[in-house]
């Protein structure tokens, strides 16, 4: 799966705080990912991530 940095998820589980969109901040072996609704940064592993997708939005480029 092609994730980039810049690019919106949108994943099947929401965060506790209700948002279901995260923002990538780094990729490789594991993603580092910034919730769109409370702002909470955190790193998970690539294949748990993966799993987890819904749909990618790229902006414009």
């Amino acid at each position: 799966m092609d994730v980039r940095v810049g690019d919106v998820l949108t994943m099947k589980k929401k965060h506790p705080c209700g948002a279901d969109k995260f923002l990538v901040l780094r990729s490789g072996m594991d993603f580092r990912i910034r919730c769109e609704g409370c702002g909470r940064e955190f790193m998970t592993p690539r294949l748990k991530c993966e799993k987890n997708i819904k749909a990618i939005s790229r902006p414009d480029t």
